[in-house]
C-alpha cells in the first residue's frame, strides 16, 4: 500500500470557515474547529491511502481527485484533493451539505 503525504490548503481552511464559521451556532451547528477534530482525519486517511482510487473531481484530470462522504457533524461532504508530487496530496475545497 502507498500512503500519501496529505496536507491541507489556505484555500480549504478558507472554503470550510466560510460554511462553518468559527464557533458553534446555538441551534447545534458545528464549528469549522469540530469538523477538523473530528471529520477531518477520515478525509485525510481517503486521500492518504486511497488517492488511485478516488474519482477524479474533473473527468480525464487524474491529478485532481474527490472524496464524497457523510460525516459524524454533517450530513454530507465532498473535499477535492489535488496531487502536486507523487507522494503529496492538497487539499483544496470542501462543500458541505448540512
Amino acid at each position: 500500500m502507498n500512503r500519501r503525504e496529505v496536507r491541507v490548503a489556505d484555500s480549504f481552511f478558507a472554503r470550510l470557515d466560510e460554511q462553518l464559521g468559527n464557533e458553534r451556532g446555538a441551534d447545534g451547528k458545528p464549528s469549522a474547529t469540530d469538523f477538523i477534530v473530528i471529520d477531518l482525519p477520515t478525509v485525510v486517511e481517503q486521500f492518504a491511502v486511497g488517492f488511485d482510487d478516488l474519482a477524479e473531481a474533473i473527468p480525464g484530470v487524474p491529478s485532481l481527485r474527490m472524496f464524497v462522504g457523510t460525516g459524524a457533524l454533517v450530513h454530507a461532504y465532498v473535499v477535492q484533493g489535488i496531487q502536486i508530487s507523487g507522494d503529496i496530496i492538497e487539499l483544496v475545497a470542501i462543500d458541505i451539505e448540512q
